[in-house]
């Protein structure tokens, strides 16, 4: 009678644990990936449990809207493997310890993709820093449409990749820490690209802050750069960029512009830093963000006490 009193509170616990009703799995994606009809990922799609890394490899190739909740540490096998995601996809960790261990996701010239509250690291040799030997990456995205990227953190080199003509992008609320080369937008020489990139934490890394290459519009807002030691944020290429209500703390060469690149900046906040401060490049060139979606503007001050508490995987996204 105990064992089947037992076996009876495991199972309502297992259920409990893997309550089909999420509080924020439907949340829609703002900045540019609110635009080009919208990113709604999994929304109206069936909810479910990825255990382990096999089980995540297989719904996120299933055709159709799904909503995966990652369910504690998943380790990649083989080490490395980047999973291909299908469109029409939420992936999303539970509370605020969900991880992909050893391995990462791939979007391969498919659409409307939520990425979500994740820890995703440990593919990179901590000998190797210039990442050549393991150049696995965190999320790599090659010719993806409408894809949210929200509450990571601390992913491999590259964290992220942007390639190939991928557009109507928002990255939101990651950290970025310890590594060679953080977030990399380009390799390609269209410029039809567009990115947002917000409440960011940039911590302790080289380069690439990002370094965004031929974007037709780049829009950073509400972002905080600490401690990054080759360069800040780079505008290569053709890449028009607007850098509003940001902080840059002790980095070499915080702002940087190509000979063809445009910046133009609105209230963007220094301390300890040297080098360039390229601010104002061809800004007549440069966009403007209101006339194209609604955002919220951060007082600089406040970025280096409520970007590193905010961003990253967090309880209430994951609920």
């Amino acid at each position: 009678m105990h064992w089947k009193s037992a076996s009876l509170f495991l199972l309502i616990t297992t259920i409990a644990s893997q309550n089909t009703t999420c509080d924020r799995c439907e949340d829609e994606a703002h900045g540019f990936a609110s635009l080009n009809g919208g990113t709604v990922g999994g929304k109206g799609g069936q909810i479910v449990f990825a255990n382990t890394f096999q089980e995540l490899k297989d719904y996120a190739s299933q055709q159709g809207p799904l909503i995966i909740r990652v369910n504690g540490e998943l380790t990649a096998e083989p080490r490395g493997f980047e999973i291909p995601i299908a469109s029409n996809k939420t992936i999303i960790g539970v509370g605020k310890d969900a991880k992909v261990l050893g391995g990462g996701f791939a979007v391969k010239e498919t659409r409307n993709i939520i990425l979500r509250n994740l820890q995703v690291s440990d593919t990179r040799i901590l000998e190797d820093w210039p990442g050549k030997g393991e150049d696995w990456d965190g999320i790599q995205v090659d010719t993806g449409t409408n894809i949210w990227i929200d509450h990571f953190a601390r992913m491999n080199d590259g964290l992220i990749d942007l390639r190939r003509d991928s557009d109507y992008v928002t990255v939101s609320n990651c950290i970025f820490s310890e590594h060679n080369k953080a977030f990399g937008i380009g390799w390609t020489q269209n410029v039809i690209a567009k990115a947002t990139i917000n409440d960011n934490f940039f911590n302790s890394t080289n380069a690439r802050n990002p370094s965004a290459d031929n974007l037709e519009k780049c829009h950073m807002y509400n972002n905080y750069f600490r401690n990054c030691t080759a360069y800040g944020t780079y505008a290569r290429g053709h890449t028009n960029l607007l850098i509003e209500h940001s902080y840059y703390d002790n980095v070499f060469d915080p702002v940087v512009a190509g000979p063809n690149a445009s910046i133009k900046a609105n209230w963007v906040k220094f301390k300890d830093d040297r080098g360039e401060r390229m601010l104002d490049v061809n800004s007549n060139r440069v966009f403007k963000a209101s006339d194209l979606y609604q955002y919220t503007l951060r007082d600089p001050y406040d970025l280096p006490n409520d970007i590193p508490y905010f961003a990253g995987p967090q309880e209430d996204v994951g609920r």
